[in-house]
């Protein structure tokens, strides 16, 4: 089970950024002036969808306006309250998107002859890291080597 969190980790490592960023910038655009709105829309005691359409409105044109008056309206409660039900939506999405992207198996995005099937130089025990027939960047199979050195070679032939 451990390979499958780093291989997901491993694949949106770039993304994680990306989905901070795109979180701070919808809370921005978009949370602030629905929190704003809807306080405005609730001032009078019960919700006015009136209100509530007009000033999102003129406050999803200005964003940044928006999230000002939330502060100096006195809407901070409704933001960070409308921000904890964004945040918790899009941390299940975010998850959702995280486990659909992890490996199904162990061997997943590893290259099919390779030498990432050894580790710290165990292949050289086998092969040469200088000289040889090649088998693959930095392996080759010594000419010689006593023993059994059969090559099987897989791949096609390009005729141009």
């Amino acid at each position: 089970m451990n390979y499958k969190i780093e291989g997901a980790i491993r694949r949106n490592r770039k993304n994680f950024i990306i989905f901070a960023i795109l979180w701070i910038v919808i809370a921005i655009v978009f949370v602030a002036p629905w929190a704003y709105s809807s306080y405005m829309a609730n001032s009078q005691g019960s919700f006015d969808l009136q209100i509530f359409i007009e000033t999102f409105g003129k406050s999803i044109t200005n964003p940044f306006g928006a999230f000002g008056n939330v502060f100096i309206k006195g809407a901070v409660e409704e933001y960070f309250s409308t921000l904890l039900i964004f945040t918790i939506v899009y941390a299940v999405f975010f998850f959702i998107g995280f486990a659909r992207s992890a490996p199904k198996n162990e061997y997943s995005d590893i290259e099919h002859g390779s030498s990432d099937w050894s580790q710290r130089g165990e292949q050289y025990q086998i092969l040469n890291k200088n000289k040889g027939i090649i088998l693959a960047e930095d392996n080759y199979l010594p000419v010689d080597k006593r023993g059994n050195v059969n090559v099987l070679v897989v791949g096609r032939i390009r005729i141009r």
